[in-house]
């Protein structure tokens, strides 16, 4: 009788063990469970965010395209100038403002470069502009001319025009030097007819573009 009272006890005992033993890889499957599943959830939100960037980034290429697509011809060579020279901050540079000044804000008389007060304070005005800018920026400098004359000289009148802008927002302005060039397009782009005088007036101009 002894003997089977040990005997039921050992079972039981053994039965108690059993069950604790199948709780305890029941917890531990659980918990596997758990881990592989926040894990799984962990990967998707990662390869979920990394969707949502490409695709912001998809966006922005599509956007910079456009903005390229809409840029002047002035614009879209003085970028290309500056990204060959690497003088931008980036491999990929940008236009980020591009302004021209003709007749009526700098004027330039027939055969002539200088400026007067009225053109002074109008590159004074762009000055500021560029000076609040937070990121490195470089300036090109085009000049152009009407075609009255000859080739060379009007090439070398534009050039005259841009480097007296240029003379004048380093001194003036104190822009540095080393971030602004300059380029003469002589008569070859003009904006309006040749054949009036009003033309020729919006002709003789100097465009800067701003560049990061």
């Amino acid at each position: 009788m002894k003997f089977t009272k040990i005997v039921s006890l050992t079972a039981v005992t053994l039965a108690f063990g059993a069950c604790a033993t199948n709780k305890s890889v029941d917890q531990k499957i659980a918990e596997a469970q758990a881990a592989s599943s926040k894990q799984i959830s962990s990967v998707s939100s990662q390869v979920e965010d990394l969707q949502q960037k490409q695709k912001a980034t998809d966006t922005h290429l599509q956007q910079t395209d456009q903005q390229i697509a809409q840029l002047s011809q002035e614009a879209k060579d003085a970028l290309k100038r500056a990204e060959d020279a690497g003088v931008l901050a980036g491999k990929k540079g940008k236009v980020v403002f591009e302004q021209t000044f003709n007749e009526d804000r700098v004027r330039f008389k027939l055969g002539k470069y200088d400026l007067d007060d009225k053109s002074k304070a109008a590159l004074d005005e762009f000055a500021g502009k560029v000076k609040a800018l937070t990121d490195q920026y470089y300036i090109e400098i085009q000049g152009h001319t009407d075609d009255t004359g000859g080739r060379k000289m009007n090439d070398e009148l534009g050039e005259r025009r841009a480097d007296e802008v240029r003379r004048y927002l380093s001194r003036s302005a104190k822009l540095p030097l080393n971030r602004m060039s300059t380029i003469s397009y002589g008569d070859t782009l003009p904006v309006a007819s040749n054949k009036t005088k009003k033309g020729r007036a919006e002709n003789r101009r100097v465009v800067l573009v701003v560049l990061e």
